[in-house]
């Protein structure tokens, strides 16, 4: 169960090298101050957990802007009679979106985890609870902030069949992940039929993935670039993420913008 909860915020986390060295973004972002995400996880027909997303306009130390993330996931339905509740905090510079800091606290049964992370992105040193990481890569990310930075990624250059990489520092190591991306496809949403970005990010085969599992990533070709579904084949049956509500966005959902493709 711990496994299938922690997909919530997973599978949201990773669209991010045919970009060289470093991933180029827009210049505005995508998202706003104010902005706030809810998602339903579902095994089967069968409700799991909650997912919600927020983000806040901060300072950074030296006071140039910053954005503040915020995540929670927890368990529902018939699944709360196992207890978790997770929750992520990253802090992004306004301008790169890169994070200079993240914390987690981790509530799973009776498993506890707080982790407060430190990302210097000029000497791309990262610091944790267990000691200090050298990135090779200019681009570090946290589980959070990979996702926000995702949606502000310049995709102008990608076509159908590319793949790209992203790294970044989750579990007390550095790692990095591919994703391939798949076309443009309409698909119908709690919200409606919206024109979307298809993605398939990598997974392991293990204790909770099929030798031959694939995970689909769903995300609005509009402004905003925000996930509206997942779904991957699991060794029983199927996990299904999907977004239910949308509040603050920068754009209309669904209106197009110079970037979308």
């Amino acid at each position: 169960m711990k496994k299938l909860v922690s997909l919530t915020l997973l599978v949201l986390s990773f669209c991010g090298q045919i970009f060289a060295q470093e991933l180029p973004h827009l210049k505005e972002s995508a998202f706003k101050g104010g902005e706030k995400l809810q998602y339903k996880l579902k095994y089967g027909f069968l409700s799991a957990a909650t997912g919600l997303l927020t983000v806040t306009d901060t300072k950074s130390g030296n006071g140039a802007p910053a954005f503040r993330l915020y995540a929670t996931g927890k368990t529902a339905g018939a699944f709360a009679l196992y207890t978790v509740k997770n929750e992520y905090n990253s802090y992004i510079d306004g301008k790169s979106y890169l994070p200079y800091y993240y914390t987690e606290n981790i509530r799973e049964g009776g498993y506890r985890r707080n982790d407060k992370v430190t990302f210097d992105q000029k000497t791309r040193a990262v610091s944790g609870n267990k000691g200090d990481f050298k990135s090779t890569v200019s681009q570090t990310f946290d589980l959070l902030s990979a996702y926000y930075f995702a949606r502000n990624l310049d995709l102008s250059s990608v076509k159908a069949g590319d793949s790209f990489k992203l790294t970044y520092f989750l579990n007390d190591e550095i790692a990095t992940l591919g994703i391939k991306y798949i076309g443009v496809e309409t698909i119908k949403t709690d919200l409606g039929s919206l024109e979307c970005l298809k993605f398939s990010p990598e997974i392991k085969p293990g204790r909770i993935f099929k030798k031959n599992s694939k995970l689909y990533l769903w995300v609005t070709n509009d402004g905003n670039r925000i996930p509206v579904k997942a779904n991957v084949d699991i060794l029983i049956g199927s996990v299904t993420l999907e977004l239910i509500q949308a509040d603050g966005l920068k754009h209309k959902l669904g209106q197009r913008a110079s970037y979308s493709k």
